[in-house]
């Protein structure tokens, strides 16, 4: 007789009892429910008795879905879903409107698995999409205008949309190991003509003697740069923006 079909690994039932006593307070006074590494491979139901909790801490388990009524927690500042088996977030994500930090690194996530709604979590300054299958980044991930921190490391991003780039507030932006384009010899050449123009836009009349005739000497050697540049690829101005795989990005810090 032909075999079953082969079950996934049985989690740990989480009772509404154990939940309780795995609640924590923060240093700030915050109520914190932490699940983590419990063995988990469901979402625990009984959980939305807690529901008011402002932390949820579901990481290092074997969760693949998060359900619909996630968005029961309403008072959910702090989400942390990482080292899990999650393959979609849900629509209902979005309207966790007091949601300032999502962890959902480390995942089966792709570009189809991110729902529009996630850009209307106004107030969240911290999204770590790192270590999953994301290709494409959505253009709507720029409506998240507080964003100050983003990880993205271990995709398959070969770039990275302008309206995410340019957020406001964003100070941190970990993109590293993704197949990234090189920059031809041509771009490189380009970009050091850029960085040396940048330094030296001042008037005459500011600078000493001496100063004036380093700046003038250090002009005649831009002007021999600039015609080893072919024709085709000479520009009357140079952008300031900087491509992901730029200085800015491997300046950052490892974000994990």
């Amino acid at each position: 007789m032909a075999k079953g079909k082969a079950k996934g690994p049985k989690g740990k039932k989480i009772t509404l009892k154990v939940a309780k006593n795995s609640i924590k307070i923060t240093f700030d006074g915050k109520r914190r429910l932490d699940l983590s590494k419990m063995g988990i491979t469901t979402f625990p139901k009984c959980i939305l008795k807690l529901a008011d909790v402002d932390e949820l801490d579901l990481s290092r388990n074997m969760i693949k879905k998060i359900p619909d009524f996630i968005e029961k927690f309403q008072n959910l500042r702090w989400l942390d879903l990482h080292s899990n088996q999650i393959e979609k977030l849900p629509e209902t994500i979005g309207m966790l409107q007091n949601l300032f930090y999502l962890n959902i690194c480390n995942n089966k996530l792709t570009t189809r698995s991110l729902p529009v709604e996630l850009s209307q979590l106004k107030n969240l300054r911290t999204l770590n999409l790192g270590l999953n299958q994301i290709d494409n980044l959505p253009t709507t991930l720029g409506a998240l205008k507080e964003l100050q921190d983003v990880g993205l490391f271990d995709n398959y991003l070969t770039t990275i949309p302008n309206s995410v780039a340019k957020l406001p507030k964003l100070k941190k932006m970990n993109v590293k190991r993704n197949p990234f384009p090189q920059p031809t010899e041509e771009e490189l050449l380009i970009d050091t003509i850029k960085r040396i123009e940048a330094l030296y836009l001042v008037d005459e009349k500011d600078l000493c003697g001496p100063c004036l005739k380093k700046c003038q000497e250090e002009r005649d050697k831009l002007n021999k740069l600039k015609n080893t540049v072919p024709t085709s690829l000479r520009k009357p101005n140079f952008s300031s923006l900087m491509t992901p795989n730029s200085t800015a990005k491997d300046n950052q810090t490892e974000w994990r």
